[in-house]
């Protein structure tokens, strides 16, 4: 187990390097950094002296490793646009961001499952049907439309229809922003205040379920491929009871593989919640990088993608431990595959 966690890491190390050098090449071959930071009046002497400052007249060699350190230091410059240093721009959008993504990864794992499950033992019912048909919504319709008919129903007609009904006048739900925040420690959390709560519901509802509908077939495939295995025939004629057969031996062995998919997908949903802070304006490190390239801020942009890339990174690396945590034949077989490198 040593070794292979071993190895997973000279693996992801050799990643974050390659990533590294990408983001190195956007930071310095792309343009002229000193053209984004001062404007055409600058005198010849002046742009040298930045030139100098920056260390852009060094040979690439010495400029990349002097990238990296900065990089592991979390220095990566300041942002053009903001004249300020960028690793605290980051933190001060992470918790926005993070706490979007644990909202929605949340809701996803929370309905996707047991729908997958229902839809699975239930797979002749009308039920089971209705499910399947409303789930294409979630595949077929893109992110920002999504959320765009959630703030036409939820935040501009819900002033209309939500008295009809007779709900109160504070229903409808904000278009845009996170609410009032609350500082942990230099950590502001929305989630503790009622505006806040109230206002990450449509943009978590948004983020989500793409993520919720890819869960619900995932877990139906899985369900009803392993409900066909020998051993569960075999329960059966134990006498076991459905419940016993369908929670104790099928739902386990149903996860193993959607711990995989689950685990990518929850970096992905940092990724590309790009699409949901820019249609509800939610102050994180998405709206951040569209600002960024926007303005052509390499200094964020790099950043981001660094940050994203080692969440994917750290995430498969936990996925891999999970799986040999659930299941102990991976130990045994992944011990003897690095012992063979």
């Amino acid at each position: 187990m040593l070794s292979f966690l071993v190895y997973r890491l000279l693996q992801a190390a050799a990643v974050m390097l390659a990533v590294s050098f990408l983001c190195f090449a956007l930071f310095n071959f792309i343009g002229d950094p000193v053209n984004n930071m001062v404007g055409q009046e600058a005198s010849p002497q002046e742009r040298a002296q930045i030139r100098h400052d920056l260390g852009l007249e060094d040979p690439v060699p010495v400029q990349f490793v002097r990238f990296i350190g900065n990089a592991l230091e979390g220095n990566f410059g300041r942002s053009y646009r903001l004249a300020r240093p960028v690793g605290r721009l980051i933190v001060e959008r992470m918790p926005a961001t993070l706490e979007l993504v644990a909202v929605a990864a949340l809701l996803a794992l929370a309905i996707g499952i047991p729908l997958g499950v229902l839809t699975a033992l239930r797979r002749h019912n009308w039920d089971s049907g209705v499910v399947l048909t409303f789930s294409l919504a979630g595949v077929a319709m893109p992110t920002f439309v999504i959320g765009i008919l959630l703030i036409y129903v939820f935040s501009v007609e819900c002033k209309s229809w939500a008295p009809w009904l007779g709900l109160p006048e504070g229903f409808c739900f904000p278009s845009f922003g996170r609410g009032e925040t609350v500082d942990l420690g230099g950590w502001n959390s929305g989630l503790l205040t009622g505006s806040g709560l109230k206002a990450i519901v449509l943009p978590a509802i948004t983020l989500s379920l793409f993520q919720l509908t890819l869960v619900l077939r995932l877990v139906r495939s899985q369900m009803l491929e392993v409900l066909r295995t020998d051993y569960i025939k075999f329960a059966r004629a134990r006498g076991l009871t459905n419940r016993a057969v369908h929670f104790g031996h099928a739902l386990k062995n149903t996860l193993l593989p959607v711990i995989t998919v689950i685990g990518i997908q929850i970096g992905g949903l940092i990724a590309f919640s790009i699409i949901t802070e820019t249609v509800f304006q939610w102050p994180g490190m998405g709206q951040l990088f569209v600002q960024s390239v926007q303005f052509a801020d390499i200094p964020v942009m790099s950043a981001y993608l660094v940050m994203v890339a080692l969440v994917f990174v750290t995430i498969n690396i936990v996925v891999d431990l999970l799986y040999a945590v659930i299941d102990p034949r991976l130990r045994v077989e992944r011990g003897r595959a690095v012992g063979g490198h």
